[in-house]
């Protein structure tokens, strides 16, 4: 086995393991930099056109996968060091240790019967207008967000770090983060958006749909439903809006025997979406399952990503 692969593979494995030890960096998260530095871009260059969003999205997530490009050109008979930066850049783009604390933080609001404290913790996981949602379509929200933040926050970016090396890890967090920033069909980013929302359509069908199987493969370890989760994502997956986050979605329905989807509203937009499964309601103990199997599913990403790496 060549060297740099096996780096590749271990700097996976090292970032996956510091994500889950440490979580995110509470200073200079430098995902939340690069957002920064892509907020004062958009104020310069924003244009109610598809033409200059492209152009706009295009440098922002070209510069950051320049800059993994050539740190694995610099390394590539540097094995140590692509170890190092591989693990570093995994840590920095990985969001599994937070993802599932505000998953529990939710549930525990929930418990309390803290309905206020709910609805603004909510946007740490999504960004559903919360306002004047009770405890069942706050809990329902956070379970959705945990399922496709599984796929956008963890599995995607191992599988991209995997096929990719560091321009993979780089550039998917680059274009998931332009997405989350100007993809939504708000009437400013209509049009401006349009190409950052194709682009991370087009990076996460692959991953979306793996973490749908690494779900049902997964789904006995936390309780769930294996066959369930199967029917569930090949009956409903389609049934949302988005190409990739009904995949998701769909199948932590089935492994949970939950109900999932409806009506919500974003940025003053009200979308109806299919309805995910045909179990109960989520509740607070439910969405506490969902992060248990969110968990199950990262780690079980990591592991076939250091196989992919490990035979690239």
């Amino acid at each position: 086995m060549p060297l740099r692969e096996a780096a590749t593979a271990a700097g996976l494995i090292a970032g996956y393991a510091a994500d889950a030890c440490f979580g995110d960096p509470r200073r200079g998260h430098p995902v939340a930099l690069f957002g920064t530095a892509a907020g004062l871009l958009e104020r310069r260059w924003w244009a109610d056109s598809k033409p200059r969003g492209a152009r706009y999205a295009t440098v922002c997530a070209g510069t950051v996968a320049g800059l993994g490009l050539a740190a694995e050109a610099a390394t590539r008979h540097r094995p140590a060091v692509r170890f190092v930066l591989t693990a570093l850049a995994t840590w920095t783009v990985l969001g599994g240790r937070g993802l599932a604390a505000e998953g529990r933080k939710m549930a525990q609001l929930l418990e309390s019967g803290d309905l206020p404290a709910a609805r603004q913790r909510l946007g740490h996981l999504c960004a559903r207008d919360a306002t004047g949602l009770g405890a069942a379509d706050l809990t329902r929200a956070a379970t959705e967000s945990i399922a496709e933040n599984t796929s956008d926050a963890v599995v995607a970016p191992l599988l991209w770090g995997a096929v990719a090396g560091m321009p993979g890890l780089l550039g998917y967090r680059a274009v998931n983060t332009l997405d989350a920033m100007v993809g939504y069909r708000s009437p400013r980013h209509r049009n401006f958006g349009w190409f950052a929302a194709r682009t991370d359509d087009w990076v996460n069908l692959v991953p979306a749909r793996a973490g749908a199987v690494l779900t049902v493969l997964t789904a006995p370890l936390a309780g769930g439903h294996a066959r369930k989760a199967w029917r569930t994502w090949r009956r409903d997956g389609r049934a949302h809006p988005s190409p990739n986050a009904g995949q998701v979605e769909a199948a932590f329905a089935g492994a949970l025997d939950l109900r999932l989807g409806g009506t919500n509203t974003y940025h003053g937009e009200v979308e109806r979406r299919g309805t995910l499964g045909d179990g109960r309601a989520p509740g607070p103990g439910e969405l506490r399952r969902a992060v248990r199997l969110s968990r199950l599913v990262g780690a079980a990403a990591l592991v076939v990503a250091a196989g992919i790496a490990v035979a690239r």
